[in-house]
């Protein structure tokens, strides 16, 4: 096969059989086939699309660029979430200790930040000693000895996605939605995972900016898990504005630890417990989503799941107790008054970058004592000269986030109502 006239077909609105979507994705993983046509690939199917058939065939060849992992027989449900990106959203970091304790096993591998929004491995490599690198035989060691883990993707897992997550992020290719769920779909199948819900964002922090994408995007998630066997729903859920108050790495570590405790914000504590619920369901656990949450807050509440996570960060090398530095404080104050009708939440994943709190390139450093809170929601009436935001920077950046925080809250004369958190569920 030529892979030229593969990427023309596709540029001409072509299916893709089987055996030209195999041939391209083992080659691009075996390197005979170079990274710019598969970025030309890439580019086609951003622009042409690809089938339900299509979209599930290109999962399963990267699914098949590695192995997957194999579980003891137990009777244990072995699950897992995925949200597709927002401003803030910590919830892996509270979820996986919660399923843990209630009975679940949570082998999950987690990514970097993707243009604005944070990676949830970024978040905890903030704290001293954290390993993200795990093998597979030290990632099942976690999973058997505390219930959950937390590391990035070995290079023996779906390897064809690891590539090609890297390209399109610098190709303009990232909103696609057949390649997206080709992404998520491979690592998720790669674990061997029984359940997995997924967390699908629209608005101005997601990659999907209104909720008919995302529930294009979720439909077909669910479909090509469906298709492969996995039992799988997806929640849509709002990103109009930060999820919890915390924006950054080393204070979304803290907010997490805080909800763990109980003592999170209403928005986080509602998604991760309707998410877990939902996985609870999944594996009949419980009858409803709504029971599976409620059995989860009490986890919050009794300590269990802050004890588990506790176990787990030490478990990957972490000092579990050494503090998170973070930058010096500030306020940021409003320059004018009235109603916050919304809030433009990848600007402020763009100030987190201006401050060196995620990448403008991969070969970026993190600095993980950069961040924001959030002292404001969309509804809020604001006066002038009110404080918006508590600004962690440094002085070099100082200003210049300060002013792309303003920017991300104008204000209107009208009152306007809260966005719904959860708007659908997809199964």
């Amino acid at each position: 096969m030529n892979p030229a006239f593969i990427i023309a077909r596709k540029r001409d609105d072509h299916a893709l059989s089987q055996e030209e979507i195999g041939f391209f994705v083992r080659g691009f993983a075996d390197g005979s086939i170079p990274d710019y046509q598969m970025s030309a690939l890439a580019m086609a199917i951003f622009l042409r699309g690809m089938s339900t058939v299509e979209t599930s065939e290109l999962t399963r060849w990267m699914l098949a660029s590695g192995v997957t992992l194999d579980w003891p027989a137990d009777g244990v449900p072995r699950v897992d979430k995925h949200s597709t990106g927002g401003i803030g959203d910590k919830v892996s970091l509270i979820l996986a200790p919660l399923l843990a304790g209630a009975g679940l096993r949570v082998p999950m591998i987690s990514g970097r930040g993707l243009g604005a929004t944070g990676g949830t491995l970024d978040k905890l490599e903030a704290i001293a000693g954290f390993r993200t690198d795990l093998s597979i035989d030290e990632m099942k060691s976690v999973v058997a000895d505390v219930g959950c883990v937390i590391t990035g993707a070995s290079s023996e897992l779906a390897p064809a996605d690891k590539r090609l997550y890297a390209l399109r992020d610098v190709t303009g290719t990232v909103p696609s939605i057949p390649l997206i769920t080709g992404s998520i779909m491979s690592k998720k199948l790669a674990e061997g995972l029984d359940a997995l819900v997924l967390d699908v964002k629209y608005g101005t922090g997601a990659f999907m900016k209104d909720i008919d994408q995302a529930r294009q995007l979720a439909r077909s998630l669910v479909d090509v898990g469906r298709a492969m066997g996995l039992k799988v729903s997806a929640l849509l859920t709002d990103m109009n504005q930060p999820l919890g108050r915390m924006v950054g790495n080393a204070v979304e570590v803290n907010e997490s630890v805080k909800t763990l405790a109980g003592e999170g914000p209403a928005d986080l504590t509602e998604v991760t417990l309707a998410l877990g619920g939902e996985l609870l369901r999944l594996t009949e656990r419980v009858e409803s989503r709504h029971q599976g949450a409620e059995r989860l807050r009490m986890a919050l509440h009794d300590g269990t799941a802050l004890t588990i996570y506790r176990r787990m960060i030490s478990a990957q090398g972490g000092d579990v107790d050494a503090p998170l530095e973070l930058a010096t404080g500030s306020v940021v104050n409003s320059t004018e008054a009235g109603y916050l009708p919304a809030v433009d939440a990848e600007r402020l994943g763009q100030a987190i970058i201006t401050m060196g709190g995620g990448r403008r390139v991969m070969t970026d450093q993190i600095d993980h004592a950069v961040g924001l809170e959030m002292l404001v929601r969309i509804g809020d009436r604001v006066e002038f000269g009110q404080p918006l935001a508590q600004l962690f920077a440094r002085d070099a950046t100082r200003e210049t986030a300060a002013s792309m925080i303003q920017d991300a809250c104008r204000l209107q004369d009208d009152a306007v109502t809260a966005p719904i958190l959860i708007a659908e569920t997809v199964t």
